[in-house]
């Protein structure tokens, strides 16, 4: 297959076998389960030719319908949006492998479930290969769509309200973002991500607003303190596998979109200021979610005020591009952090829904002697665990490693101080959640109170989280390939050139 016929197939793909299991309903449950794991499995496969497409030319651009862009739509593949892509790819596969023995598809939850399920990754593939901002506002809003219908799936109150005020705060920033297109389009008649940085070099008022509507809406939807109100509710109420993609991938959507607009379309026109802000932004994020997730008494909660907290690890990168070499270095810690993160929570988040499927109850004080009764579950949890404390040799260490280095390069001793301070904060509720795991139950322990009757767990679905945690430890021991794909991927000069993809010009 073809790289161009390959990436047209992620985004139509999985567009396709939602329209068709809405359209075969509950009949046919073969022809359901056949699609799902088509879907799920087929963008592992279709990503192997423009993976070896970019170590020859450093874009891939696809024009569909005949028309080019700006009038037309086309899809733009680079080596960042290809990292993300595979990250779709691997965790879209391992929390629906999860997901499938969880609610079959067969099943008539299954039959609500999977339709918003595969437009989520629909949305996701054509977020990443998108460069013209109105397309990407039809694939952001795909994306949120989806991901509200997923987090009220249950039914249950406690998800309905979540879902609605994730819904509304979306709408929200969807809101502020068509304003800032609209703006933008009036003031410099293109939308495309790269032909708009000639135009705001020169920095009217007008375009200052809009991109600061723009950065705003991407920074609520994305979650990032103190915009994250909606995230810990969504999360802590939603299926185990929905939280796992919302934590690994739908916030990481609207980072990467930020990181476009900053390090591309503002090239060489970063207000320090602003570069700053979004810095103390990340480090209050750290700070406040891990003191948070601190004081939760359940898991899963604990879990999602954790992603607040690692976000944050996300913005440190604009304060410290200062210099090239700070920046280099904190480029690739961010990037890293955003792959090895999205790993780690994911793996994490199915572990935790498993616990609770399996207990009955998320409570710390109810996960006594959880280690002998699901010890899977509990070796993913730790295994995470490694990553999020960013301990050796996980893909967390070097994402931590690479922002203090550049931090000291820049002699940004603040930005030290919290990086040390959230892995020590990180290992303190991780190390928590974990001793309770591994507690004796006293002879007296009881059913939870209130909690839902334990189900058994699949071991399938235990395999789908550990996978996924050893692939955020692995990162840390096979980070060559990753390494180079961020160097071709590097918004400005790299210092290094060891193979031809890193001595390619960027477009």
């Amino acid at each position: 297959m073809t790289t161009e016929a390959s990436l047209v197939g992620l985004v139509f793909l999985p567009l396709l076998a939602a329209c068709l299991l809405w359209a075969v309903g509950q009949r046919a449950p073969w022809l359901r389960l056949g699609l799902v794991w088509l879907s799920l499995l087929a963008p592992l496969a279709l990503l192997l030719a423009p993976t070896l497409a970019l170590t020859t030319q450093p874009v891939v651009e696809v024009v569909l319908a005949g028309h080019a862009p700006p009038l037309g739509i086309g899809l733009r593949l680079d080596a960042l949006s290809l990292l993300m892509l595979w990250l779709v790819a691997v965790v879209g596969a391992g929390a629906g492998a999860y997901a499938s023995f969880a609610e079959p598809p067969g099943s008539d939850a299954g039959t609500r479930f999977w339709p918003p399920w595969l437009l989520l990754m629909t949305g996701l593939n054509a977020l990443f290969l998108s460069a013209d901002l109105f397309n990407l506002y039809v694939a952001i809003e795909l994306v949120t769509l989806a991901a509200v219908a997923l987090v009220a799936w249950s039914g249950k109150g406690a998800a309905l309200r979540a879902a609605m005020r994730y819904l509304l705060l979306a709408m929200l920033a969807s809101l502020a973002y068509l304003l800032a297109v609209a703006l933008l389009y009036a003031e410099h008649g293109t939308l495309d991500l790269y032909l708009l940085t000639r135009g705001v070099a020169a920095g009217s008022d007008t375009t200052r607003i809009a991109l600061a509507l723009l950065i705003v809406s991407l920074l609520l939807k994305a979650a990032i303190f103190p915009l994250h109100i909606w995230l810990p509710p969504a999360h802590a109420r939603a299926p185990g596998a929905v939280s796992a993609v919302l934590s690994a991938l739908v916030v990481k959507g609207s980072v990467y979109l930020v990181y476009r607009i900053w390090f591309w379309t503002l090239e060489g026109a970063q207000p320090a200021l602003v570069a700053n802000l979004l810095g103390a932004l990340g480090a209050g994020a750290i700070l406040y979610g891990s003191i948070a997730a601190l004081l939760q008494s359940r898991l899963k909660p604990l879990v999602a005020y954790s992603t607040v907290a690692q976000l944050g690890y996300l913005m440190l990168v604009f304060p410290m591009t200062a210099t090239v070499a700070s920046g280099a270095l904190a480029w690739k810690g961010a990037i890293y952090q955003l792959l090895s993160h999205g790993l780690a929570k994911a793996a994490l988040f199915l572990a935790a829904a498993s616990l609770l499927r399996g207990i009955g109850s998320d409570r710390l004080v109810d996960l006594a002697g959880a280690s002998r009764r699901f010890p899977l579950s509990v070796f993913a949890v730790g295994l995470s665990g490694i990553s999020l404390m960013g301990l050796p040799p996980s893909g967390g260490f070097l994402a931590k490693w690479l922002l203090l280095e550049a931090a000291w390069i820049q002699r940004g001793w603040v930005w030290m101080a919290v990086l040390l301070l959230g892995s020590l904060l990180a290992s303190v509720y991780m190390f928590r959640a974990l001793s309770a795991m591994m507690a004796t139950p006293g002879d007296d322990a009881k059913a939870p109170v209130g909690a839902a009757l334990p189900r058994p767990v699949p071991w399938q679905m235990d395999v789908a989280a550990v996978t996924l945690a050893l692939l955020a430890v692995i990162a840390g021991l096979a980070s060559a390939p990753i390494f180079e794909l961020l160097n071709a991927a590097a918004p400005f000069p790299r210092v290094e050139s060891a193979t031809p993809i890193t001595e390619r010009a960027l477009p």
